[in-house]
């Protein structure tokens, strides 16, 4: 049977996987945050020259899907590592980050003088 899946589980296997191939000289915090950015701009270039509509149905071809999950995968592995480098729960820190959000963008109208549908920089 297989066990669920959790990110501390899945943070393990990747951490072992890089120990048993001697890999954690290379395993960096620079180095992790570079290949991050790499594996993002992978999959940023499959959606590259797509309409907005054409993006929006790319899970509809095999081919693309297989390659969007991949990519996705490959994202989520190097960020997994990175946060386990640096002793980061992102899952904590996406939570703090949506408080943090939720107090600087309050739904429309919830403060005087807010333009509705205010877009955050980041």
């Amino acid at each position: 049977m297989t066990e669920p899946l959790d990110l501390a589980r899945l943070q393990r296997r990747l951490a072992e996987f890089a120990a048993a191939r001697n890999w954690q000289p290379y395993h960096t915090p620079k180095n992790l945050a570079a290949a991050l950015s790499v594996e993002a701009s992978e999959l940023v270039e499959i959606f590259q020259w797509l309409t907005p509509e054409e993006s929006a149905r790319v899970m509809a071809d095999a081919g693309t899907a297989h390659r969007v999950e991949d990519e996705v995968a490959d994202v989520l592995a190097y960020l997994l590592q990175f946060c386990g480098t640096l002793g980061i729960d992102p899952l904590a820190a996406l939570a703090a980050k949506i408080d943090r959000n939720e107090r600087r963008f309050p739904v429309a109208g919830d403060r005087d003088g807010d333009e509705p549908g205010q877009v955050p920089d980041s």
